[in-house]
C-alpha cells in the first residue's frame, strides 16, 4: 500500500526550507505568511531589518549554547554538587521534558503575542535559567531551572521559525534563514567546547555565570534592534491532530523517536567515555567537540542534496553509519585516533540524520509545516529525554561502553524501521 504525503492535492502547500543544525532543526515558511508580514514588521532590506535578523541568529546561538552546555561539564556538576554522574545526566533529561510539553502549547496559544516581546520574553527565561544554575546550593534548585530552560526551548523552536523572511521581505528571506541557521550551528560548535574549556579554567559555575552574562547582552540587543513583528493569526489543535493521523508522519515519528533515543543514550555521556575510557586529555576532548560540530554543519550541507533523492533512504542509510560508528565507539574506543576519527565522522552523519527526522514529517504534511515541526519538537524533545534516562540507567548499573554499545543498537533499529517503511509510504519528492 502506497500513502502519499500530500494527502490533500487540492490544498497548495507553502514553501519551507528547513534550518538545521547538529542537534536541532527548524522549518521556516518562505511564503506567502512571510511576504504578508513583512512590510509590518520592517521595510525589507533594510539596514534594521538585517541587523534584526542578526538579533535572531544570537538568540539561536545562545539557546543552543545553553543547551548543550552541561554535557562537556557533567563530571565536574556531579563532583560539585555531590550526585552520582547518572543523576546529573537530568540536567539533560529533564529540559527535553519541559520541551516535549511547552511545544504544543505555544503553538496553540501563542498566535496573538506579537514575535518581538515573545524572543524578549525567552531570552529573559534562558538567562535566568543560567544564573540560576549558577548559584544553586542544591542539585533539586539546578533541576528546577533546566526545565524552565526546557520549557523556553521547546517555545523557541516552535515561534521563531517564521521571523527571518518577516524582518527583511521574502526576497531575502533565503540569506535571513541562512544567516539563523548560523547562529544556530554556531551554537552548537561552540556549547560544548566552552563548557568544557570555560569549565576547567574557572570551574562550572562560573561557567553558567558567563553564558547568563553573554545571554543578557543578547537580550538587550534583541530589545533596541528588533522592530514589532506582528504573528501570523491563532493556530488549533486539529492541525494538530491532522499530522499525527497520517501514516507517512507516524512511522516518521517512530523512526525519529528511536534514533533520538539511541543518539541521547550515548551523546549525554560523550565526556565522561573520553575521559575515562579513551584517557583523552580535556583540551584534546574540546578540540574533538569543536570538529565534531563543524562535521554536523557539513552534514547538514549535504543533506539537502540527498534529500533530493529521496528522504526515508538517506535518513535510513545515514542512520545505519551512525549505528557502526557507535559500536565502533565501544569496541575501539581506548585507542584515541580512532576514537577521534569515529567522533568526526559521528558528527558529520548525524547532521544529516537529525534534519531527516523534521523533513520527513514535513513531506508527510506539507500543507499544515508549523504543526508538523511543532508535533516533531514534542516527539523528539520525548526521546531525548528517554535516550538521556536510559543512558543514566546504564552507566549507574553498566559501564560507559556499554552505554555506547546500546545505544548503537538501538539507532541500528531505526535505520531498520525506516527501511521498511519505504515498503508502505512514498513522500513527495523534494525540489
Amino acid at each position: 500500500m502506497i500513502e502519499h504525503a500530500e494527502a490533500t492535492p487540492t490544498h497548495h502547500a507553502p514553501q519551507v526550507r528547513v534550518v538545521t543544525a547538529s542537534t536541532c532543526t527548524a522549518a521556516v515558511p518562505t511564503q506567502p505568511a512571510a511576504a504578508r508580514a513583512a512590510a509590518t514588521a520592517g521595510e525589507p532590506g533594510s539596514r534594521r531589518g538585517w541587523a534584526s535578523v542578526g538579533a535572531v541568529a544570537l538568540g539561536a546561538f545562545v539557546i543552543v549554547m545553553t543547551e548543550t552546555l552541561p554535557v562537556g561539564l557533567l563530571p565536574q556538576i556531579a563532583d560539585g554538587l555531590h550526585v552520582s554522574l547518572g543523576l546529573a545526566g537530568l540536567m539533560v533529561l529533564v529540559p527535553g521534558v519541559s520541551a516535549a510539553v511547552s511545544a504544543p502549547l505555544f503553538f496553540l496559544g501563542s498566535g496573538r503575542f506579537n514575535r518581538r516581546s515573545v524572543i524578549v520574553v525567552l531570552g529573559l527565561t534562558v538567562l535566568v535559567s543560567n544564573a540560576v544554575v549558577a548559584v544553586a546550593p542544591n542539585f533539586v534548585l539546578v533541576l528546577i531551572a533546566r526545565m524552565l530552560f526546557g520549557a523556553t526551548l521547546g517555545a523557541f523552536w516552535t515561534v521563531v521559525s517564521p521571523v527571518g523572511p518577516k524582518l527583511v521581505g521574502p526576497a531575502g528571506g533565503t540569506r535571513a534563514i541562512t544567516i539563523i541557521a548560523a547562529g544556530i550551528s554556531g551554537g552548537t560548535v561552540v556549547g560544548l567546547p566552552a563548557g568544557q574549556f570555560l569549565g576547567n579554567l574557572v570551574g562550572w559555575r562560573l561557567t553558567f555565570a558567563i553564558a547568563a552574562a553573554a545571554t543578557l547582552l543578547v537580550v538587550v540587543v534583541q530589545r533596541v534592534v528588533l522592530p514589532g513583528i506582528p504573528p501570523d493569526g491563532r493556530t488549533h489543535l486539529r492541525d494538530l491532530v491532522e499530522v499525527v493521523t497520517r501514516r507517512a508522519a507516524r512511522l516518521g515519528m517512530a523512526a525519529g523517536a528511536v534514533v533520538f533515543i539511541g543518539q541521547f543514550a550515548a551523546w549525554t555521556y560523550v565526556t565522561p567515555f573520553l575521559m575515562d575510557h579513551t584517557h583523552l586529555s580535556s583540551d584534546v576532548i574540546s578540540l574533538l567537540y569543536v570538529i565534531y560540530g563543524c562535521g554536523g554543519i557539513v552534514g547538514s550541507l549535504v543533506a539537502g542534496s540527498l534529500f533530493k533523492r529521496g528522504v526515508i533512504g538517506s535518513f535510513a542509510g545515514s542512520a545505519t553509519v551512525v549505528a557502526a560508528l557507535l559500536v565502533g565507539l565501544a569496541s575501539a574506543g581506548t585507542l584515541p585516533w580512532v576514537a577521534g576519527l569515529l567522533l568526526v565522522l559521528w558528527g558529520l552523519f548525524w547532521g544529516i540524520v537529525n534534519p531527516g527526522t523534521l523533513v520527513w514529517i514535513l513531506d508527510a504534511a506539507p500543507e499544515i509545516p508549523e504543526a508538523a515541526s511543532a508535533v516533531n519538537v514534542t516527539n523528539l524533545q520525548i526521546a531525548l529525554a528517554a535516550g538521556s534516562g536510559l543512558g543514566a540507567i546504564l552507566v549507574s548499573s553498566t559501564t560507559l561502553q556499554t552505554v555506547f554499545l546500546t545505544a548503537g543498537f538501538i539507532v541500528l533499529a531505526s535505520a531498520v524501521l525506516a527501511a521498511v517503511a519505504t515498503r508502505f509510504v512514498t513522500l513527495v519528492r523534494r525540489e
